[in-house]
């Protein structure tokens, strides 16, 4: 049976010259690590833009007695909506990592390239950075309302709310809310950052029929908003990214006393250990290597394989393993690993 044509984007019409040119530059070895770059940057500032413009809204409200301007609910939504659009926008490009964390356990577990990562690594931090200096500019006039009714409210009150959670610089660093301890925000951070992991390994798992890559998008979105929702309180980060270039964001803003104390170490590295744990929880008792590939796995793998610069530019679709290669007596049985490592 022939295999059915595909058709690329430049199939359905001519480009302008400029961006011809400029995106054949832009796809050659040379650069095209900056585009992957910029996508990473690009994924994590949706995620930050959207959920630290919710968190502005609700320190904001609380400090002058505003009610309505946002809540709990409201920001876990924010911010798995961020996601959304940065997997939604951004993946293609760089695979879609939007968190350190990730990012080393993809080093780690699926052979990412130490070098890429070294690069994604700042790249995600830049984009968190900028979202944060975006946003404070945005909601700039409200928080100078908000530092005045506080400087009025008597001697001292400022300074003891600047930097809590109830303080305008709150809304942009992590800060440990009284009557929370090192020890318990600790486990919070690393149980929460554990069980995202967890499930962000189940979605890209390629033989989980249960969520196909389009679902997946938003069972890791909401993922997030679940712990925000039942978590935020007693302090979780999440994202290494979004907390260490709000941070930096914040000292830019507020001074060096926005660093934080010790708080901002748990915040900043603990993902990065649960992340690694999780990893290996779901690769030891959870990973199948003689299960199935889920079709829509595959109709994704084959997508990204049929891209004209991986070598299937001829008009035809890259082959689809059928159910003989499944056969594990086969000498020609296809690794699982070929699907899972395709370029994206």
């Amino acid at each position: 049976m022939p295999a059915p044509t595909i058709y690329h984007v430049r199939d359905l019409g001519q480009r302008m010259g400029i961006f011809t040119v400029w995106e054949k530059k832009r796809n050659s070895k040379e650069v095209h690590w900056f585009m992957e770059c910029f996508a990473e940057a690009m994924g994590v500032f949706f995620y930050v833009y959207f959920g630290i413009g919710s968190q502005v809204g609700w320190v904001f409200g609380n400090i002058l007695k505003e009610a309505g301007l946002s809540s709990i609910f409201q920001i876990g939504m924010a911010y798995a909506f961020g996601i959304v659009f940065a997997i939604t926008v951004c993946s293609s490009t760089s695979g879609g990592h939007f968190n350190p964390c990730i990012t080393i356990a993809m080093v780690v577990f699926r052979g990412f390239p130490v070098r890429k990562a070294l690069r994604y690594i700042p790249a995600q931090i830049f984009g968190a950075f900028i979202a944060t200096l975006v946003v404070y500019n945005q909601w700039k006039a409200f928080l100078d309302a908000a530092e005045a009714g506080l400087e009025a409210a008597g001697p001292g009150v400022l300074e003891a709310v600047l930097f809590t959670p109830n303080g305008p610089a709150g809304a942009f660093g992590n800060y440990l809310l009284a009557p929370q301890t090192l020890p318990r925000v600790f486990m919070n951070e690393f149980v929460n950052c554990t069980v995202i992991a967890i499930i962000i390994w189940a979605c890209i798992d390629p033989s989980n029929a249960l969520c196909p890559p389009p679902m997946a998008t938003f069972v890791v979105a909401f993922a997030y908003a679940a712990s925000i929702w039942g978590y935020a309180v007693p302090g979780v980060s999440l994202n290494a990214a979004r907390d260490v270039g709000a941070r930096l964001a914040a000292m830019v803003i507020y001074g060096v006393e926005a660093k934080g104390t010790s708080y901002s170490a748990i915040t900043a590295l603990v993902n990065i250990p649960a992340t690694l744990f999780a990893a290996f929880i779901y690769e030891i008792f959870l990973v199948d290597s003689d299960a199935a590939v889920a079709p829509e796995s595959l109709k994704m793998i084959q997508h990204h394989q049929n891209h004209a610069r991986l070598g299937h530019a001829s008009g035809h679709a890259a082959p689809v393993p059928h159910s003989e290669d499944t056969d594990t007596s086969s000498n020609e049985k296809r690794s699982i690993r070929q699907f899972e490592n395709v370029p994206v």
